[in-house]
């Protein structure tokens, strides 16, 4: 088995790592729950979506990142909430032309699945995320959404037991 400090998926033997290959072995494996529209352009914006959030907002704010950018390796907040609030304005734009209900339209996308876990640091470096009104609604909509409260961190068998309850309870 790979041992890897990134996101991982066990599936059929196999060790799956990172968010966005992960989210597309899914999208290819259980084809009748899709994380991707139909339409190409919505695909495409899914897609984009995701590459803001997956490439351009949380590498920022990451813990190894974090601890690498200060000389005494601690979090840099001012460091973590610049670059998030720099993230969350551009995202917001964006998804003000393609939001429906979710972060594209009505369904569920692989979008809404990056979204959720980087407002969740956002208000661990205590970005106000009412800031972002699109952002907040949409997560607002999530967090109500029954897959998202089972797939929190907070539900899997391997969260670990010293994380501050402030960080569990997020999405409860």
């Amino acid at each position: 088995m790979l041992k890897s400090n990134n996101k991982t998926l066990l599936s059929d033997g196999h060790t799956l790592i990172e968010s966005l290959s992960i989210i597309n072995y899914l999208e290819e494996a259980y084809p009748k729950r899709r994380l991707l529209p139909k339409d190409i352009f919505q695909r495409t914006k899914a897609r984009a979506i995701s590459d803001v959030i997956c490439s351009g907002i949380q590498p920022l704010q990451n813990l190894k990142v974090q601890k690498f950018s200060r000389p005494d390796g601690n979090l840099n907040f001012e460091w973590a909430s610049f670059w998030i609030s720099q993230g969350f304005s551009s995202l917001e734009n964006i998804l003000k032309e393609s939001t429906g209900d979710y972060c594209v339209g009505n369904e569920i996308t692989m979008a809404d699945c990056c979204l959720v876990p980087q407002v969740a640091n956002a208000r661990r470096y205590k970005i106000e995320v009412s800031s972002y009104p699109t952002i907040a609604r949409i997560d607002k909509a999530l967090q109500d959404h029954e897959a998202f409260r089972k797939a929190h961190p907070s539900q899997q068998p391997d969260f670990p037991k010293e994380v501050p309850a402030s960080f569990a309870s997020q999405f409860k």
